[in-house]
């Protein structure tokens, strides 16, 4: 019996959350640009909670921050020595995979989120890379070599306790983009969570695109492929015989 007032409380407490506090969010920039000489970037993301009434008592408040770039399918093979060799014996194909992720939070993540709540809201790595293949009772080893690869070339970022949060109103984060990213729509998430249960959250999409020549050889290679392909060759053999010309005259 006290166990389900216990629950019963929470509950209330949370619906109450979730009707008195919102998100009111800001970004240093709405958009980046990759160019030629692009060596990665950085957003700040912040914001404030807005209440009409004062914060709900002995309830832990959280906030996370989730920036996820367009989806890149991919397979994951994994290697076995069969008769000293080495070859690809099983595959998974990573069907949900984002090119770059980073998720930020204002606390240890099993503090500010429930399990049921990433289940839902697919937030942690684990939630937000998905893979099918012929290894079905082991597709978590395929996911986690996936994500391992990425936090190599830091584009899979865990960023546990780096939200500062002050006063459970104001709080602010900032996210590295580095320089390998993959064009499109990069989708941000923001949490407000209570006792790890989410009463109010916000997205925003922050385009990525290319300028200047990365734009038009971009264009050219997707457009004009014949065109393109041409030019390639033309430029290589331009390269080639100056090449050629430069190390002639060196060695008279």
């Amino acid at each position: 019996m006290i166990r389900l007032l216990a629950i019963l409380t929470l509950c209330i407490t949370a619906l109450s959350a979730r009707a008195q506090e919102e998100i009111v969010l800001g970004l240093s920039q709405d958009e980046v640009a990759i160019s030629a000489t692009f060596t990665g970037s950085e957003i700040l993301i912040f914001g404030a909670i807005r209440r009409e009434s004062p914060p709900p008592e002995f309830s832990d408040l959280g906030v996370i921050i989730a920036v996820a770039g367009p989806n890149v399918p991919t397979t994951v093979r994994k290697k076995e020595r069969i008769a000293g060799i080495w070859v690809n014996t099983r595959s998974v194909e990573i069907e949900i995979a984002p090119s770059f992720y980073a998720v930020a939070t204002s606390g240890p993540m099993d503090d500010v989120l429930n399990p049921l709540e990433d289940l839902q809201q697919a937030i942690t790595g684990e939630r937000v890379i998905r893979a099918v293949g012929q290894d079905a009772f082991s597709t978590n080893d395929y996911t986690d070599a996936y994500a391992r690869l990425k936090e190599r070339e830091d584009l899979f970022q865990v960023l546990e306790g780096e939200v500062s949060l002050d006063e459970d109103t104001l709080f602010h984060t900032s996210i590295a983009l580095p320089s390998k990213l993959v064009e499109g729509n990069y989708r941000t998430r923001i949490f407000i969570t209570r006792n790890g249960q989410v009463v109010d959250q916000i997205r925003v999409i922050i385009p990525v695109f290319k300028v200047g020549i990365e734009r038009w050889l971009y264009n050219l290679a997707t457009e004009q492929g014949a065109i393109y392909g041409l030019l390639s060759l033309f430029i290589a053999a331009v390269a080639g015989w100056a090449a050629s010309a430069i190390f002639g005259r060196l060695r008279r």
